[in-house]
């Protein structure tokens, strides 16, 4: 039972004892009052009628009048007139009163007896006739009970007002411990909770304050944590003159986006080499070419901004050279890409910063899923060497000879998309996240798309998912993506997850339509997880939102993908994720190269302390299992457990 509830119960059972103990009281005095009141009530009638009897006693008629005029007019239980000299009952009166509505049990609660008194009639000097008279206490018990009722009356208002006083006067005073119980919740969901105002009360003080030093402490151990992973993730993989990633975190991505990974389909290479970095070291110095590699550095994240898929994907691979990944571009925006880095690259020609023309060569080249990294590497490597061969041009994009010609035309995607949006031409597939610790007990199901194509065969959703970004149409495809997996939840009970893409996240009628799709469904909350791409994060404030709404709809919300953008890590302690996804860049061979094991440790510290479960993505050999088993990372994901497949 509630503590609310013990104190009101309390208060009620308070007022039954003190009206109790008053009306015990108060009846003992009422009770002695009402005998002395009932003996002179008696004996006052006697009296009266022995002074009326004295000149009529030997008149039985006159008698028997005056004993019924007195008996009819009060509340009598006899009255009777016996003869002295014969003692023979002369004239009597006797009748039972009217309960008048006063239930028995309350009179033998009462025993209030009846109460006598009598007194002599005289002829002269002779004593002819004694009268007795008896009051009846039922006038008594009546107005005993009258009073009963109005103090019960009053008990139960006086209740009723305390009851309604006191609840408000609880409900107030302990609203902190209300509070208390959602810093208890919020911190179950890796939430961090302060109540601002403490409580007047000093108990009640004391405790809020504690909790909230503790609430406080957890947020600085995390906090800490987090920072301390950020700098171990600058330090391993960031370029400490540019800002930009090193090499070795070119390495990690270029592997992660060309090798077995269907959903990051295909897109650029594209590298930038300084012209003559060495000679302008000797000539003007080490600080200028170091200001001339800053310079270079912003106009790529300039010429990049308005390809966003590209902004944690921007390298300084070695001295003088950058290298862009840039996935799901097309052969016509990587030129066009190129180009704008040209201008940008001349306006900076033009500011002195450099003493040879051109500043930089550009070379571009295509990846696939699939695709040798090293050969990719060569092949853009390659391109530049032909731009250097070539003073009129700065930039140079070649193909693989013997590669697979895919069509490009807009109008052709266009009619095939829109096509298998209107008749839900898509197909689900799934691939098992497993524990790490059993690989044969299965966490949840990741739910990927595929394309059915025209000659009925299915593309992975990197050959078209840039495409439904370019039309628009990425939210047509996570609302019909929801409802098939809505769909197979009904007949199945396996937990599934399933990514939403930015461009749904960032608007409010689609939200508003997943909204309302989820709310028909609340039973598949516990079995249904939507995931968020980290480099498809909305603003802090709107994702929020878009979890509270969320987890308002009994459904959790995840982040994948999770890596490049670690210095967020201190959000997620106001997020309350069902888990944490880290991106298969940081997990391929992770037992061979120390400075990623190094990295994750540092993330599962942060996320330990939030009891925040991580999964690995694209886990593929049993040494990279047994390290992150080692480790502690709960789930586990990649083709080492099962490719993607229909369900079975």
């Amino acid at each position: 039972m509630s503590l609310f509830k013990q104190l009101l119960i309390a208060i009620c059972l308070f007022l039954v004892v003190a009206f109790s103990g008053s009306f015990m009281v108060s009846l003992e005095s009422s009770r002695a009052q009402y005998v002395n009141q009932l003996q002179s009530h008696a004996q006052d009638a006697a009296t009266a009628l022995a002074l009326s009897l004295t000149p009529n006693i030997d008149d039985p008629a006159m008698v028997e009048l005056m004993v019924s005029s007195i008996f009819d007019s009060g509340y009598y239980a006899s009255i009777r007139v016996v003869d002295m000299a014969t003692d023979t009952v002369l004239v009597e009166r006797s009748a039972e009163p009217d309960a008048s509505g006063v239930p028995a049990w309350f009179g033998k609660l009462i025993n209030l007896r009846p109460a006598g008194g009598d007194a002599i009639v005289s002829r002269g000097w002779q004593q002819a006739a004694r009268v007795e008279v008896v009051s009846h206490p039922m006038f008594a018990v009546t107005k005993l009970w009258q009073s009963a009722l109005g103090s019960l009356g009053w008990l139960l208002l006086c209740g009723a007002a305390s009851a309604v006083l006191g609840a408000l006067l609880l409900r107030r005073q302990l609203k902190p411990l209300d509070y208390m119980v959602a810093q208890s919740h919020a911190i179950a969901r890796r939430e961090f909770l302060s109540l601002p105002q403490l409580p007047r009360t000093p108990e009640l003080h004391r405790v809020v304050q504690a909790m909230n030093q503790m609430v406080e402490k957890l947020k600085a151990l995390f906090q800490e944590q987090a920072e301390r992973s950020e700098k171990l993730r600058v330090e391993s993989y960031h370029d400490g003159l540019t800002g930009l990633g090193n090499r070795r975190y070119f390495q990690m991505q270029l592997n992660a986006r060309v090798s077995h990974r269907d959903e990051a389909g295909e897109g650029f290479l594209l590298l930038l080499r300084v012209n003559d970095l060495t000679g302008l070291n000797q000539r003007l110095g080490g600080q200028t070419a170091d200001a001339l590699l800053q310079a270079i550095a912003g106009q790529l994240q300039r010429a990049c901004a308005g390809y966003p898929q590209t902004s944690n994907l921007i390298t300084r691979s070695r001295g003088g050279e950058f290298a862009v990944l840039a996935p799901g571009l097309v052969r016509e925006e990587a030129l066009q890409l190129a180009q704008t880095l040209e201008t940008h690259l001349l306006d900076l020609q033009a500011t002195g910063v450099s003493d040879v023309t051109p500043i930089a060569w550009i070379g571009l080249a295509p990846y696939r899923p699939g695709d040798a990294p090293h050969a990719v590497l060569a092949l853009a490597d390659e391109a530049v060497s032909q731009a250097q061969g070539q003073p009129e041009a700065h930039g140079v994009c070649l193909d693989y000879g013997n590669a697979q010609q895919v069509s490009d035309d807009p109008s052709d995607w266009h009619a095939l998309l829109d096509g298998a949006l209107s008749k839900g031409d898509f197909q689900l597939f799934f691939q098992p996240v497993v524990a790490s610790d059993d690989p044969q007990r299965v966490l949840h199901h990741k739910v990927v798309s595929r394309l059915l194509g025209p000659q009925g065969n299915t593309l992975v959703a990197g050959r078209f998912l840039p495409w439904l970004g370019r039309f628009g149409w990425s939210p047509r495809l996570d609302l019909l993506m929801l409802e098939k997996v809505i769909q197979h939840l009904q007949d199945h009970e396996q937990p599934l997850a399933l990514n939403l893409s930015a461009a749904t996240l960032s608007d409010p009628q689609v939200l508003e339509r997943i909204y309302a799709l989820l709310a028909r469904h609340p039973a598949l909350g516990s079995r249904l997880t939507l995931e968020i791409a980290e480099d498809q994060l909305p603003e802090q404030a709107q994702l929020e939102q878009v979890i509270r709404r969320l987890r308002s709809l009994g459904f959790g919300l995840s982040l994948q993908q999770f890596g490049g953008r670690f210095s967020m890590i201190g959000n997620l302690a106001h997020l309350g994720l069902a888990y944490l996804k880290i991106d298969g860049s940081y997990i391929r061979a992770i037992d061979k190269e120390h400075h990623k094991r190094l990295f994750i440790e540092a993330i599962q510290r942060a996320a330990h302390s939030i009891d925040l479960p991580l999964i690995a993505e694209q886990v593929e050999t049993e040494g990279e299992l047994r390290v992150l088993r080692e480790m502690g990372i709960e789930g586990v994901q990649g083709r080492l457990f099962g490719e993607p497949m229909p369900w079975r």
